[in-house]
């Protein structure tokens, strides 16, 4: 059996899978880049430390989401230009259309790039009902958390509706228009 400090991540395979859970429902996936160091994208499209991206099919070309990199070719004011974008960077994935996807824990300062800290994308937290991102258009689209009403038990089943839970809330991306 192996040790869950020893598994891989599973932020590559969330990623994916959101990817083509879009790509399914003819949705636009967008990734929320935290730009640092290692981040190879257009630095003038860069704001306030982020950058969100257009994933899609459409849009890119040569597109590999891996389990270390997210790798394509897209064009910036019509200039085409190589991505590369570490996993560990993507602090969200979500479909333009609705909102719908997910964040993730965002990276620690620059020096430590093994810590996470736990502000999630854009600002949101806790005490927050809502944040905006805005599209790289100019376009806002308004992040809410909402709550969970059952979650998994021990086993892994789901649990019986009829007994409270002690689960949180649990964020996702959800456009409000």
């Amino acid at each position: 059996m192996i040790a869950a400090l020893d598994t891989s991540s599973t932020r590559p395979y969330l990623i994916r899978a959101l990817y083509e859970w879009c790509t399914d429902n003819a949705l636009t996936p967008y990734v929320v880049v935290v730009v640092n160091e290692q981040v190879l994208v257009p630095r003038e499209f860069v704001k306030d430390g982020e950058i969100v991206l257009n994933i899609s099919f459409d849009a890119t070309s040569a597109l590999q989401l891996g389990n270390e990199f997210i790798e394509f070719k897209a064009r910036f004011g019509g200039v085409p230009r190589d991505i590369v974008v570490p996993i560990s960077q993507v602090a969200a994935i979500f479909a333009k259309e609705n909102g719908q996807g997910m964040a993730f824990p965002r990276p620690a300062a620059q020096g430590d790039k093994k810590t996470l800290t736990a502000a999630p994308v854009a600002g949101l937290n806790r005490n927050s009902e809502n944040t905006q991102v805005v599209l790289p258009e100019g376009k806002p689209v308004q992040l809410s958390r909402v709550t969970s009403e059952r979650s998994p038990d021990e086993t892994g089943d789901e649990p019986d509706p009829s007994r409270p839970t002690s689960a949180g809330v649990r964020p996702f991306l959800k456009r409000v228009k």
